[in-house]
């Protein structure tokens, strides 16, 4: 069975919004896939400034946000249709939304992107809310990627994905474990933002700068990291509580950039200290791919494990989590598990997510 799906995706360090539209087949219960056309829509201020800010909305104006940008996100996908000449190609839209408030302690996550919008724009079938029936089984709600990388990439037994949060998955004979492993890429873009830039090109100003002991062990030191998996940060951790320790330690931005960075590959190290299986192949994707300096910092903390990195292609690396949500999506279309509960810690495995019917049929 072939089915041809979009999935959007829009993460916590605030790039864009990426759309991935893929060529998902299932054959006798083997899954293969093909990223066909993907783009990331980056956000104009407005709307950075507007997602960074909605969890300090009222109720009201919270839910105005929610329809608009599942407007947003319908018409972002429309354009991409056009442009990509994709008219009566797509089967299904899959939406994650834009995390906002993630407290999975008290049974509750909230993703800004309305589906119904997305639906009543696009006229296409939309399947969103893909957490939230996790989280109500008392899991994390995270991570939920590890569905696509066991059908679509069991080739491999880690999977590290550092976005605004670095997270990894771990393949135990075939038992997936997953966390959120620390803030990752948006607080190094809040600190190179100092320098009026986007973001560290490679980590050049991380490299040329300082480690400071004191500041790292301080965050390494946080109770989150002690805490056994399943876990799971919201994006508050970063910018609110990690970010505010660095710039009381009153460093350079360079020293500030070099020690965070190393933090973060402190921390992924200690997250698989005691998770070594016997194929030891790590597939790292996301923004801190491109993070040569991170990367470098990573692959030397890791050389006593002798885990190997590995760098895919650019679409993958850029696009993994789109296309899993799009997987995700064919699963839920399918009624069949699409969410695992050895990774979120949930009462059992579910079926994710709210199918929003844009048109008649």
């Amino acid at each position: 069975m072939i089915y041809r799906a979009i999935g959007v995706m829009s993460g916590s360090s605030l790039d864009g919004l990426d759309i991935a539209f893929a060529e998902l087949t299932e054959t006798g219960g083997k899954w293969s896939y093909e990223i066909i056309e993907a783009a990331c829509i980056e956000y104009t201020e407005k709307w950075k400034c507007t997602l960074t800010g909605a969890t300090d909305l009222s109720a009201i104006q919270y839910q105005i946000i929610h329809s608009a940008y599942g407007r947003y996100i319908g018409n972002a996908v429309n354009d991409f249709i056009n442009k990509n000449n994709l008219h009566h190609k797509v089967n299904l839209i899959v939406s994650h939304g834009h995390t906002t408030f993630h407290l999975p302690n008290q049974q509750m996550t909230a993703q800004l992107g309305d589906g119904a919008a997305i639906a009543a724009v696009t006229q296409l079938p939309v399947v969103s809310d893909l957490r939230n029936m996790d989280v109500a089984l008392g899991g994390q709600g995270a991570p939920i990627v590890p569905i696509g990388e066991k059908l679509l990439l069991a080739e491999y037994n880690y999977f590290l994905n550092i976005g605004g949060i670095a997270n990894i998955s771990i393949n135990n004979g075939g038992i997936y474990i997953a966390f959120d492993i620390c803030a990752a890429n948006r607080v190094l873009n809040m600190l190179a933002s100092k320098n009026n830039l986007l973001y560290d090109d490679g980590g050049r100003i991380a490299a040329s700068g300082k480690l400071n002991e004191p500041l790292l062990q301080q965050l390494n030191a946080l109770d989150y990291y002690s805490k056994p998996a399943p876990k799971s940060l919201a994006n508050s951790f970063g910018t609110e509580v990690v970010y505010q320790m660095i710039e009381d330690a009153n460093l350079s931005i360079e020293d500030s950039l070099r020690t965070y960075t190393e933090h973060i590959a402190f921390q992924i190290n200690a997250a698989i200290s005691q998770e070594i299986t016997s194929t030891r192949k790590m597939l790292v994707t996301g923004g801190g791919a491109f993070n040569t300096f991170l990367i470098r910092r990573i692959s030397d903390v890791l050389k006593e494990k002798l885990i190997e990195i590995v760098l895919p292609g650019e679409q993958l690396v850029k696009y993994k989590e789109a296309l899993i949500m799009a997987l995700i999506g064919v699963l839920r279309w399918r009624e069949e598990i699409n969410v695992l509960a050895s990774v979120t810690g949930a009462a059992k495995n579910s079926i994710g997510g709210a199918l929003w019917m844009g048109s008649e049929g």
